[in-house]
């Protein structure tokens, strides 16, 4: 077996799967790992929603292998402190999205809930997927999941 190594934030895609170092917070690493995606959603508000379902996928597709590589490393598939996951999941959450404190807080509070709930298929897809694929799809799909009500409650008029 493969001994286990501590993570090392001069490795680029250690530094990056760790969400810029915020996974290794002591408490709730994936809530803090999340906000690793602010500068992202910030820096993509006025593009396209092509450019940023392209972004989407660019996180999400770099992330298979950045996760995968990391839990690699320290033989421990989805440790806690990995989050570029969650940075992916709320991007993909805000797509779209009139930013504003309240839209935020509620894209951030729906995918927190649909990543640690793991309703229906996103706990199917955590169960069965393995290395990096199985780290960062179910967070794609709770993404996905917050993203739908996130743009109902601006359709509804519940969020402005």
């Amino acid at each position: 077996m493969k001994k286990s190594l501590a993570f090392n934030l001069k490795r680029p895609h250690q530094f990056l799967a760790l969400g810029f170092g915020l996974g290794l917070a002591k408490k709730a690493p994936g809530t803090f790992g999340t906000l690793g995606a602010l500068p992202f959603i910030f820096l993509t508000e006025t593009t396209p929603i092509w450019a940023q379902c392209l972004v989407a996928l660019l996180l999400s597709l770099a992330g298979i292998w950045l996760c995968g590589k990391t839990a690699e490393d320290v033989n421990v598939h989805d440790h806690p402190a990995i989050v570029w996951d969650e940075i992916a999941g709320f991007y993909i959450t805000m797509i779209g999205t009139a930013l504003s404190w309240q839209s935020l807080l509620i894209g951030f509070i729906l995918f927190r809930f649909f990543d640690i709930v793991k309703p229906g298929p996103i706990r199917l897809l955590d169960k069965k997927l393995h290395g990096g694929s199985g780290i960062m799809l179910d967070d794609v799909l709770a993404g996905i999941f917050s993203l739908i009500c996130v743009q109902a409650l601006f359709k509804t008029g519940i969020l402005v």
